[in-house]
């Protein structure tokens, strides 16, 4: 199916703050291992918070658009929230950045309709 203009510039903005988000996850989930025993539990509840909107928004995303590749982005970050609640950090960055490439296939496929007449 071809995308026409005005979904390419939906896909686009939906895919492009999601990848941002999800980017900044990713540190996020990083940083975890940094803070303080005590500390700990409290970050991690934060950053689950933060996952759990980045996920509303991909849902949101996905129903506005019908884009399957934001319902794997969404079944990715499940199992990213499922791994810091978990304590397996490294598991929930893997599944951020297989989000992410989800993510980039749609902000990639936007992006070229938007080029080809010359909005990008």
């Amino acid at each position: 199916m071809v995308m026409d203009v005005k979904a390419a510039v939906i896909n686009y903005q939906f895919a492009e703050r999601a990848k941002s988000e999800l980017i900044l996850s990713s540190q996020l989930i990083n940083s975890l291992s940094g803070f303080a025993e005590g500390e700990r539990p409290g970050a991690k509840k934060m950053l689950v918070l933060f996952l759990e909107g980045i996920r509303s928004e991909t849902v949101f995303a996905a129903k506005s658009t019908g884009e399957r590749d934001f319902q794997k982005a969404v079944d990715s970050l499940s199992l990213a929230i499922g791994g810091v609640e978990g304590n397996e950090s490294d598991s929930a960055v893997l599944k951020i950045g297989e989000a992410v490439s989800s993510i980039t296939t749609i902000a990639q496929n936007a992006w070229q309709v938007l080029s080809s007449h010359n909005l990008i």
